[in-house]
């Protein structure tokens, strides 16, 4: 049962624990026990209707085992226990749905609380100068990627894709392929190394596909979403087609993350070459194949694709809907898009405008220096040094002991100002 899900139920005794329990003597033990059943499952239900990133629970040789067995690297959080941005990590970043969907799906994950006497050895294997520090490690204990800092939700799903683009075995496959290999589970590992890669395998994915005359057997429905890495494809709309049998033969987790990515791809194809059928194709895919997801994905397309095509507006007018239906006034998704904001338009007055609202509305509201910085950082792109200089101040005196590093940061902001 999930963690969260067990301290309701224990909250819940707590609670009634001195109350008059006289009005359950006329219940029989089976319409208890249907009421125990009936509440668990609506726990469950609760907790894991969000999900984010879950945590391997197992020893690091288990960890490992896992990983070679489903053939995935191992995404490390290395933290230390007294570290303020792990912890705003912890809260704020390995909880969101996006994040969990993607990491789930393609990592073994795992924390590690570096300062801990039980984990010496790691530690002592994978020395870390700072926290929180974020490794891929593969299932021969390989570091393939290691970063430095806390990440915005946006920010670990890049450094998660750029750790997978690291990881190509596609080369060897890619020899026994031209060698006139054939043999599907070699062809399922060959275009499964391509994606992982970030290469083309839709060629080799169709190849196989058109041999079979039934589409529907476990490792076809298997090879069907590996294979389903774009949209506008065929292989996504026989995704799409057999959803349901692919999520048996897999996980409702894995077929959305599949769609999202497939959908992101188009989305990035759409910006290549300027095409908004393309972008629109993505989203009406999207809302098919993953409708949890749909209407936050359809903003970030089109603010993903506003940014390309250099049009303010059009960013500026999603941005403001998608602020009020999906991020309303959460600080950390607010500092977020006030980012996305300023660096997609840095010069724009009408943007600038917008994202010293946000930047304040999220400063207040989280209350982190972090945050009051970024709104000093807005006041100097406006002009206005005197607003910069002053809040970059008061998120100087809300620094903890722990925030070092802001604190250059902050500092070299002052500096520059007067520079």
């Amino acid at each position: 049962m999930p963690d969260e899900a067990y301290f309701c139920i224990l909250k819940f005794d707590k609670q009634h624990a001195s109350k008059d329990i006289s009005g359950f003597k006329n219940l029989t033990m089976k319409s208890i026990r249907s009421f125990i059943i009936i509440s668990l499952t609506l726990l469950c239900a609760i907790s894991l209707s969000a999900q984010g990133i879950e945590f391997f629970h197992g020893t690091w040789p288990e960890a490992l085992e896992k990983a070679k067995s489903e053939e995935k690297l191992i995404f490390v959080d290395a933290f230390a226990s007294w570290c303020g941005p792990c912890k705003r990590m912890s809260s704020q970043t390995f909880p969101d749905p996006k994040a969990g969907e993607f990491f789930n799906a393609n990592f073994i994950n795992v924390k590690i609380d570096m300062e801990k006497p039980e984990n010496s050895e790691f530690a002592g294997k994978y020395p870390v100068g700072s926290y929180p520090t974020l490794m891929f490690i593969d299932a021969a204990g390989k570091v393939v990627l290691k970063d430095i800092g806390a990440k915005s939700v946006d920010q670990l799903l890049e450094t998660g894709q750029k750790a997978l683009g690291k990881n190509d075995r596609s080369v060897d496959f890619e020899k026994k392929y031209l060698d006139g290999d054939r043999d599907p589970k070699m062809l399922f590992d060959y275009v499964r190394s391509l994606n992982a890669a970030g290469k083309p395998s839709l060629k080799i994915t169709n190849e196989y596909l058109n041999t079979q005359k039934d589409l529907t057997t476990e490792f076809n429905l298997k090879f069907i979403l590996e294979g389903a890495i774009e949209a506008d494809s065929r292989v996504f709309d026989l995704l799409l087609k057999n959803r349901d049998k692919v999520v048996a033969v897999s996980s409702e987790e894995a077929v959305n993350a599949r769609v999202e990515k497939a959908c992101k791809n188009t989305v990035d194809k759409a910006i290549e070459f300027k095409n908004k059928t393309l972008l629109d194709e993505s989203k009406a895919k999207m809302k098919t194949g993953n409708s949890s997801r749909a209407t936050a994905f359809a903003y970030e397309a089109d603010m993903n694709y506003a940014k390309a095509v250099k049009d303010p507006g059009m960013f500026l007018k999603t941005a403001k809907t998608y602020q009020k239906t999906e991020v309303k006034n959460n600080a950390a998704k607010l500092h977020d898009l006030v980012l996305s904001l300023i660096r997609a338009f840095p010069e724009d007055k009408k943007v600038l405008k917008q994202a010293e609202s946000w930047a304040r509305t999220a400063a207040e509201n989280g209350g982190l220096a972090e945050y009051w910085m970024t709104l000093a950082g807005v006041y100097k792109m406006q002009g206005n040094k005197a607003k910069a200089r002053s809040t970059a101040e008061f998120a100087k005196k809300e620094l903890t002991e722990k925030d070092a590093m802001l604190k250059e940061k902050i500092q070299y902001f002052l500096d520059s100002l007067e520079g």
